[in-house]
């Protein structure tokens, strides 16, 4: 378990040695966000298409929506609204479920925020499993932000955003059937070398042509031998001890072609997680003020992992400031702003090792490594076990549904987001960019009813780290609860959100919260 672990990791770092030494020029013309099918290659045909799409109609600053039949199919809200961020060109996508005329009448609108590296999928895994239709049957206007980066989120000066969610979709669909097919035939050990040593001879091309001597010389180059030679080791051993191990080979070389095939297509990872808080966040929820409008102007928020630390900082820094937050209360779900106290996985996924190794990594394609280990932790001999529990307890969601979720929730994160959250894990807790101002620190000035959920086998946010958060919280403020029983059932990362029990035990709770607070309308 330990020695793939370490294996995963060094490609991850591998991957983001690629899209570093592959950067996009101006002049070239492309989608500049694919988060959503970076999980699956695009085939030449696709790529030249969404090279040829058109760029947006009209200004740049004025918002689009889609509603009904003219959304891409990977959308499953009732409306699709794309909001432009001020001083940037990004395009964010949201979500939007409206309640259903016999539904209660409510007085705030309410907003879901995913975790890092995450997409709305998550929160409507299926008609059945919808974290976002529950909460608009029970009467909230409902809206799910992809913040940059992230699911159907995009550049202004990129293509067509209706032409480019059909293509997402299509590029989903192909990856699902994919990771359905296995071929009888088991590919030769020398495909894979092959493969690392084309990408090698890239790499090495790139180092001569705009690298110093001593950076030619750096560490980079061993790392891409060692894993080639790592990888291929453990493949022939599996291959000798597991015969029936179905084209583990194959899918690996498969993984290292995507690789090649989307780095002319990946942009410049640029952004970090004070950018969610100080542009995107704020950016969508006055844009849901302007939509909803609500009499007090205020907001319900619910944040799951990243998306609770979100909103943990935003109380931080305006009860900082002493101003007003425009929400009106907060739940986070498995959310922390300090893990110095937990046993928590994440310090495991955590690629880079210390800021200097950002300058070669700036972007983990997470979902593609996620969609191409996948069979090896949902099939016999389950090779990769470690991985399921990281999402879902034993028993607790649809085997198709933790699949949709494996392979479809998933994109690329940036370097700069996961250097700045590392922090977390630090003394302090989670810092802004500059390393000066702690959230946890002034997290006790803000005046916001919080209610914090957490699952007991949680190994991404354990409940000691949620607890870490709530305990600086002023008691008359904050509500904690533990999900899980020590006989079972038990709750995972994304139990809390898309568990077959939580329709009946986790989302009731979270109803009855919001509803005590919607009742007011102080300003």
């Amino acid at each position: 378990m330990f020695v793939l672990q370490s294996d995963l990791r060094s490609a991850l770092q591998i991957a983001g040695i690629f899209c570093y030494l592959n950067p996009i020029h101006s002049d070239q013309r492309i989608p500049s966000r694919l988060s959503a099918p970076s999980i699956g290659a695009f085939s030449p045909s696709k790529t030249t298409a969404l090279l040829r799409l058109r760029a947006f109609n009209g200004s740049a600053n004025e918002p689009m929506v889609f509603k009904s039949n003219d959304k891409p199919s990977i959308c499953t809200a009732d409306e699709l609204h794309y909001v432009s961020v001020p001083s940037s060109a990004w395009r964010l996508a949201v979500w939007r479920y409206i309640p259903p005329p016999q539904a209660p009448t409510r007085n705030h609108p309410l907003l879901l925020l995913s975790g890092v590296g995450t997409n709305a999928t998550g929160y409507d895994l299926s008609p059945e499993s919808s974290f976002a239709r529950y909460m608009s049957k029970q009467g909230f206007d409902t809206w799910i932000l992809e913040v940059r980066g992230a699911g159907l989120s995009t550049r202004a000066d990129s293509s067509d955003i209706k032409e480019l969610g059909i293509a997402i979709s299509e590029q989903l669909s192909a990856v699902e059937e994919r990771v359905e097919t296995t071929n009888d035939e088991s590919p030769e050990v020398s495909k894979l070398t092959e493969t690392f040593t084309g990408l090698a001879e890239r790499l090495s091309g790139h180092l001569s042509e705009g690298l110093s001597e001593e950076r030619q010389n750096s560490a980079i180059a061993s790392q891409m031998r060692y894993l080639r030679e790592r990888l291929v080791k453990i493949i022939e051993e599996s291959q000798r001890s597991l015969p029936q191990f179905f084209n583990l080979q194959g899918r690996l070389s498969t993984t290292l072609e995507d690789f090649q095939k989307q780095l002319d297509l990946i942009v410049k990872y640029d952004w970090d997680f004070d950018h969610y808080l100080e542009e995107d966040l704020p950016t969508v929820m006055e844009y849901i003020r302007a939509q909803s409008k609500p009499k007090d102007g205020k907001l319900l928020a619910i944040g799951h992992s990243m998306g609770g630390i979100l909103l943990y900082a935003m109380l931080s820094r305006c009860g900082f400031a002493g101003r007003n937050s425009g929400l009106a209360s907060v739940v986070t779900l498995a959310s922390s702003l300090d893990y110095t106290s937990s046993n928590s996985s994440l310090k495991l996924l955590l690629p880079l090792a210390d800021p200097a190794q950002a300058l070669n990594v700036p972007a983990v394609p997470l979902g593609l490594l996620l969609a191409a280990i996948y069979p090896l932790a949902s099939r016999p001999p389950y090779v990769l076990s470690w991985l399921s529990p990281q999402i879902s307890a034993q028993d607790m969601m649809h085997p198709e549904l933790f699949e949709k979720l494996v392979l479809n929730n998933f994109g690329t994160i940036p370097a700069k987001l996961l250097l700045q959250l590392r922090t977390a894990f630090r003394e302090g807790g989670l810092c802004d960019r500059s390393g000066t101002f702690f959230y946890k620190e002034h997290l006790p000035k803000s005046n916001v009813p919080v209610f914090a959920l957490a699952g007991d086998r949680d190994l991404i946010c354990p409940p000691q780290a949620v607890y870490e958060t709530v305990k600086i919280i002023p008691e008359h403020l904050v509500t904690y609860k533990l999900l899980g029983e020590p006989g079972g059932p038990h709750y995972a990362h994304y139990d809390l959100v898309g568990g077959r029990l939580a329709e009946d035990q986790v989302f009731p709770c979270i109803i009855e919260f919001l509803t005590c607070h919607d009742m007011s309308l102080t300003v």
